[in-house]
């Protein structure tokens, strides 16, 4: 049987607002949020949500920076145990980035939508460059290491962001077979390796 949320009581009350948006999203989708909404799931007055989130649109925007900045934080400490090659810190942030999008699906359509809205803040458009940038690192580390083929970046790192996002987006929305999906990220990293490979020399 589900039961309510326990009401708040005391602490921060904009991260309480933010978590339970993220269960609200999670389970019902961005219609459903609302900050009077939350405001009764917590227990406080309907206009306390007011002192951190202006409206909705606030609302959303913080859902959404949160969601960059702790896919960044999970592709970053990805990266602790990866070793010194560069093909290995790159399968790790893979990884890193796939499982962030599997396990908060709800979360990133609503990052990839609002990063385009207009009204989108200026530190969320920040954030959105984060996780792409971490790559970009790590594949300039490779050509100076020759484990990454040289030429321009965009030529090299689109292809591997399509590949990437393309990947994510399928296993997010249950659009694999649970056999692909099962080996369907290691064939993408090893798709991925091979495409940023150096040329065979003669």
């Amino acid at each position: 049987m589900q039961t309510r949320p326990r009401p708040y009581h005391h602490g921060d009350l904009r991260a309480a607002l933010l978590a339970r948006a993220e269960e609200t999203l999670r389970e019902k989708g961005t219609a459903a949020l609302s900050l009077r909404e939350l405001a009764r799931d917590l227990g406080v007055s309907h206009n306390a949500p007011s002192r951190h989130f202006k409206d909705k649109q606030a609302l959303l925007d913080a859902l959404a920076l949160s969601g960059y900045e702790r896919m960044t934080d999970a592709m970053l400490a990805s990266q602790a145990d990866a070793g010194e090659s560069c093909r290995k810190k790159l399968e790790a942030v893979v990884r890193a980035y796939v499982g962030f999008c599997l396990d908060n699906a709800a979360l990133l359509d609503l990052m990839y939508s609002i990063k385009h809205d207009p009204q989108a803040s200026a530190a969320l458009l920040e954030a959105t460059g984060r996780w792409s940038e971490l790559i970009e690192q790590l594949m300039l580390e490779g050509q100076r290491q020759g484990e990454v083929r040289e030429g321009p970046l965009d030529s090299i790192g689109i292809p591997v962001f399509a590949t990437l996002h393309g990947y994510a987006d399928l296993a997010a929305t249950g659009m694999l077979t649970p056999e692909v999906a099962e080996h369907g990220l290691d064939e993408v990293i090893a798709f991925i390796l091979r495409g940023v490979a150096p040329d065979a020399r003669p």
